[in-house]
């Protein structure tokens, strides 16, 4: 198939050796938080936090986060470009939901004289919101939806990635305190790969054919 999309993620990856001496851009990281900002959630929820790892000092944090478990992916803590933290959020109130419908009437979107109308869209939060108040199965969907939406960026930048869930939730908890409230079980590392250590980049593309996975009715 002949498109630029399909070539872009035919190219894309999960990097498997960074690059430590190459780094993303400033410019490109401004799109890539645009990006992130503008990702779709259910009822516009946003039920998220992202924390990006650039400093020296972040990234030995990251890199302690390791110390119990899947230290398979710790080297990327130091040699990737820039880690994002995606965190999603524990319990998920109805203060919250009021925040984005200000911001619904500052952009026009939503009449002032509407706002506990517009309060009728949290009843999906209700949905998903057990006896004690825990929603974070519904907000961690979310939030992964904002990693999707992250990845194909980064593809369409030419920008190499590693979508990783083998982190440790409670370290990172400890470890970056700027995330209370917010639970992070997936992290993304980003840069520009090692093209003489990934041995990923050169293997071929597999997946399954489109007629085992898609129907058209």
């Amino acid at each position: 198939m002949s498109n630029p999309i399909i070539s872009e993620l035919e190219k894309r990856h999960t990097v498997k050796h960074y690059d430590a001496s190459k780094r993303i851009s400033q410019e490109d990281l401004a799109v890539i938080y645009e990006a992130i900002r503008l990702s779709p959630s259910s009822i516009n929820s946003q039920p998220w936090k992202f924390i990006v790892i650039e400093s020296e000092e972040a990234k030995q944090r990251f890199h302690d986060t390791f110390a119990n478990k899947f230290q398979f992916n710790q080297k990327h803590a130091k040699a990737a470009s820039h880690t994002i933290l995606f965190a999603h959020k524990v319990e998920y109130k109805r203060e919250d939901y009021s925040k984005v419908i200000d911001a619904d009437i500052e952009a026009g979107r939503t009449k002032a004289e509407n706002k506990e109308q517009a309060f009728g869209a949290f009843a999906f939060v209700d949905m998903n919101t057990d006896d004690n108040g825990i929603n974070a199965p519904w907000t961690k969907a979310q939030t992964y939806i904002a990693l999707g939406n992250t990845m194909t960026t980064l593809a369409r930048m030419g920008i190499d990635s590693t979508p990783m869930e083998g982190v440790d939730h409670e370290l990172i908890s400890e470890l970056f305190p700027e995330l209370e409230g917010y639970q992070c079980d997936v992290a993304l590392a980003m840069g520009y790969n090692d093209a003489t250590e990934d041995y990923n980049a050169a293997l071929p593309k597999s997946r399954l054919a489109l007629e085992n996975i898609l129907t058209v009715l």
